[in-house]
């Protein structure tokens, strides 16, 4: 296995012009002041997407497949993307998927204006390209950090998601007043917002991510061609911990989606206005991101596992408030924040977990693997969501997820468990 960390400092001593502490913070800050940027489009289209997608349609069982869309761009872009961070490294990576993002919300804003349901969802698969980045930024902050840090840098970035994430949301008034100074629908302006943010993002890593993380951490020097697919899926079946770590994000990322995609439209059906709507997303948001650094310092400090498992809880007992508040605003609102609670500490902790359990050669593309097939079980629970509430109502959603997150937490319990004894092997220290 290649030493990942001894590889960078060789690369720096035959520079002589690098400082290794002072890259890896630069690009922290870096990376956080892209997720805010990012994350405008984000939660905008995260408030409004189930919303858009009952009006423009004229069906309430089509209320997710905005959500639903928006997974699968996310999902689509994070292999090519990945694939793009191996040969390039991580700025064109993710500089390349926020200018998508941008474009796509700009479709999205003229989608809402011209009342075109087909559009819209052109427009949500390009935003989601800007969800595959906010995944992969948080990949990026583990490129030079030491196995007992790598949880709290990722979580760091996970956390600064919130800013862009929790203001896109709250932004809904002002995108208004956008809107309406340049003639257009109401509910187009905040993906103005969000494109503008989308845009600025990218131009922050363009200028500023130099020299890349990636190329540092030496991980592009690992010949792509000679590494396919299959090779990363061969390499993630045969370790339980890899294993382990991509089957939390699959199952927490479905529940998450599932039980939030809905909860707008049931609130709404409520008599919620939207800008309780968009307040009550913002808070799950925060749950979501809020919490962060806690569930990275808590995944370095007791373990992957056990921080996955604590997050499986805590998703169970979201779905179990949501059932029994099912008729009340401030219970689903309790709901939605434990929801984004447990989503943080389990893809935190699992995203760390995968990160030191795969062989060097493959992690670039094993990360990029792991975000596309969680948004690809995010897009499937968006989409059947719609239909389980529509034929069954939306308290069986909330029962379903629970149990799929119980059946999720007895699985890692099985393939984690070397974990429980030492959360960072000797094959950690040496990755």
């Amino acid at each position: 296995m290649v030493d990942k960390k001894l590889v960078a400092e060789k690369m720096i001593g035959d520079s002589g012009s690098i400082d290794l502490a002072r890259v890896r913070l630069r690009t922290l800050i870096l990376l956080c002041a892209a997720q805010i940027l990012g994350g405008l489009s984000m939660g905008a289209s995260l408030a409004l997407g189930s919303i858009l997608g009952e009006e423009l349609s004229g069906s309430g069982s089509l209320a997710g497949v905005p959500t639903t869309v928006l997974t699968l761009g996310a999902a689509a872009a994070g292999l090519p993307l990945a694939a793009l961070a191996q040969r390039r490294g991580r700025r064109p990576a993710l500089a390349t998927g926020l200018l998508i993002a941008a474009c796509g919300a700009v479709v999205v804003a003229v989608a809402v204006d011209t009342r075109w349901f087909l559009l819209l969802l052109i427009g949500m698969a390009g935003v989601g390209a800007g969800t595959a980045v906010g995944l992969q930024a948080r990949f990026a902050a583990t490129d030079l950090s030491a196995p007992t840090t790598r949880g709290r840098d990722l979580s760091l970035v996970v956390w600064m998601t919130m800013v862009g994430a929790v203001a896109g949301p709250a932004l809904i008034p002002a995108g208004a007043r956008v809107a309406a100074a340049l003639g257009l629908d109401d509910l187009a302006g905040p993906f103005l917002i969000g494109a503008a943010g989308s845009l600025l993002a990218a131009g922050v890593l363009i200028v500023g991510l130099r020299p890349d993380p990636l190329h540092l951490a030496g991980s592009t020097r690992e010949s792509a061609d000679d590494t396919t697919w299959a090779d990363v899926v061969s390499g993630i079946r045969r370790t339980p911990r890899a294993r382990a770590a991509v089957a939390t994000v699959v199952s927490a990322h479905a529940v998450m989606i599932a039980v939030m995609a809905l909860t707008p439209v049931h609130l709404h059906h409520g008599g919620a206005s939207l800008t309780i709507v968009g307040l009550s997303i913002s808070a799950h948001l925060a749950g979501m991101y809020f919490l962060a650094p806690v569930m990275g310092v808590s995944a370095d400090r007791f373990g992957r596992v056990q921080t996955i498992l604590a997050g499986q809880a805590i998703l169970v007992i979201a779905c179990l408030v949501g059932f029994l508040g099912a008729d009340s605003r401030p219970g689903l609102v309790a709901a939605l924040i434990l929801l984004g609670v447990g989503w943080s500490a389990s893809t935190v902790a699992a995203a760390a977990l995968l990160t030191e359990s795969v062989d060097v050669a493959i992690r670039t593309r094993a990360q990029g693997f792991s975000d596309t097939v969680m948004s690809l079980a995010g897009a499937v629970a968006g989409a059947v969501a719609g239909v389980v509430v529509g034929a069954f109502g939306y308290p069986v959603l909330v029962l379903g997820s629970a149990a799929v997150a119980v059946v999720t937490a007895v699985q890692v319990g099985i393939d984690g468990r070397p974990a429980r004894w030492n959360p960072l092997s000797s094959k950690d220290m040496c990755a």
